[in-house]
């Protein structure tokens, strides 16, 4: 296991750590849904873990567990919970789960956790899971959370040099260029660059409906082509984004290197 996984060090070790009043706790936060043909179904979890580890190893940081289960899919930005495979939460639940790590984190002496969002669906319910926890410590706490998406991190420098001709929006690239270019950097073992299919950008009405329509989405399960991901690209992409997540620690922590 990667040495700064808090599943990887003993009781006594991780002690040592969370007493460092400059310690941050990272909880990586994905999802276990469907990435078309060509990426695992546990995509979301595998990178916001890597990155999360990325950023651990600039600001010495430790790693939780992974939250590997996330709120449903939906068709206009995940494809949807028809798909096999796709195995969610409710959104009471991924908030009641957060609340309950934040806190016990907490209780155990943390006072710097940043939460790590890779699925697009999770982020309203991780800021009601933080919010609650916040509520339980108490407003005399020392306790401060940082929640992230880390597609939000890009630059426009670099979003112009991965999509050449014109960014389709962060919900199409639904296991599209961005996320099969990291894996490529992250887990090339992973990615079947044989099987990605070549569907044009799915074309969505302005509003959603329920039960979902799943013949709105590409057969495929991907939203928009992945085919010029490459591990160049991954590779930018995550040196860019981890660079901008650390300095932004740095910036609300006050983290001394």
């Amino acid at each position: 296991m990667h040495p700064l996984m808090m599943g990887s060090l003993s009781w006594v070790e991780y002690r040592a750590r969370i007493r460092d009043s400059q310690a941050i706790v990272f909880i990586p936060c994905g999802a276990l849904e469907q990435h078309g043909p060509h990426l695992p179904l546990g995509t979301d979890a595998l990178l916001s873990t890597a990155l999360a580890q990325s950023v651990a190893e600039q600001v010495k940081g430790l790693v939780a567990p992974t939250f590997s289960y996330g709120y449903k899919s939906q068709p206009k930005s995940g494809g949807g919970q028809h798909f096999p495979g796709t195995t969610s939460l409710d959104g009471n639940s991924l908030s009641q789960m957060l609340r309950d790590v934040v806190r016990e984190l907490a209780r155990q002496g943390a006072t710097k956790i940043v939460v790590v969002d890779g699925h697009y669906e999770n982020q309203w319910f991780l800021t009601e899971g933080i919010d609650l926890a916040l509520r339980d410590v108490g407003s005399s706490a020392s306790l401060r959370v940082m929640r992230l998406e880390y597609w939000d991190f890009f630059t426009e420098a670099v979003l112009e040099q991965v999509f050449p001709e014109g960014f389709p929006g962060y919900a199409l690239e639904h296991a599209a260029v961005m996320e099969t270019s990291l894996m490529l950097h992250y887990h090339p073992d992973l990615v079947r660059l044989d099987l990605i299919p070549d569907d044009k950008p799915a074309d969505f009405p302005p509003y959603d409906m329920f039960p979902p329509h799943p013949e709105w989405v590409p057969a495929s399960g991907v939203l928009s082509s992945a085919k010029s991901a490459t591990v160049e690209k991954g590779q930018l992409m995550a040196t860019q984004v981890v660079n901008s997540i650390a300095a932004a620690i740095d910036h609300e922590f006050k983290i001394e290197r």
